[in-house]
């Protein structure tokens, strides 16, 4: 499975700063926004481009703008709301579709509460959640989206565990999966390693 892990010595600085625990809620948003904003960029690197013919200052020029190919991003609630804004500021045109899916604390089994997704079929989606730790919620709202008409959607995270990267291969082969960290594993309650907490909480301060 593709599995893309953001190399950028800025992302890396980001990511210490959110591991922290002594990161406030209004810094952790800063960083949350900062680091999202990089995968943004990294996951919509292949997106395709079309030429153009333009006046500069100086000459006419034929330049590449991006070509039309509606983009859809899909957080997962509520963390990946964190997440969101980046892809909005740089694609402007882009649809948002909301998943609820929360995770039981002793099971770790996920629970679908809500649901609203714009049209799917023939657009370009995106599933971005912060934290990729056992997989289930993830291949959860992959298979809600390809259910909805996404065809190979793309499933951003900002800390991915070894555990969460093979659920999603099992479930849905062949996923590209971006993320600014791969880490070392899930603890016996099924949190991140060294992980940095729960995300949600951090981000909103409960």
């Amino acid at each position: 499975m593709p599995t893309h892990v953001l190399d950028h010595p800025l992302a890396a600085h980001i990511i210490t700063h959110l591991r922290d625990q002594t990161t406030k809620p209004a810094t952790f948003r800063t960083l949350a926004y900062q680091i999202s904003l990089l995968l943004a960029i990294e996951s919509t690197a292949d997106l395709p481009t079309e030429d153009k013919v333009i006046d500069t200052p100086l000459e006419k020029m034929t330049a590449r703008v991006l070509a039309h190919q509606p983009l859809v991003v899909v957080p997962i609630l509520r963390a990946g709301l964190g997440m969101v804004q980046p892809f909005t500021d740089i694609f402007p045109d882009v649809s948002v579709g909301y998943l609820g899916l929360e995770r039981h604390h002793e099971t770790a089994v996920a629970r679908n509460y809500y649901c609203k997704l714009p049209p799917l079929a023939g657009k370009r989606v995106f599933v971005i959640d912060p934290m990729l730790a056992t997989g289930g919620s993830a291949a959860q709202a992959l298979t809600v989206v390809k259910q909805h008409g996404s065809v190979n959607p793309t499933l951003v995270c900002i800390v991915a565990s070894p555990e969460g990267v093979a659920e999603v291969e099992k479930n849905h082969p062949g996923t590209t999966i971006h993320t600014a960290a791969l880490d070392r594993t899930l603890n016996a309650k099924k949190y991140i390693l060294p992980g940095l907490g729960d995300f949600g909480d951090r981000l909103y301060g409960t």
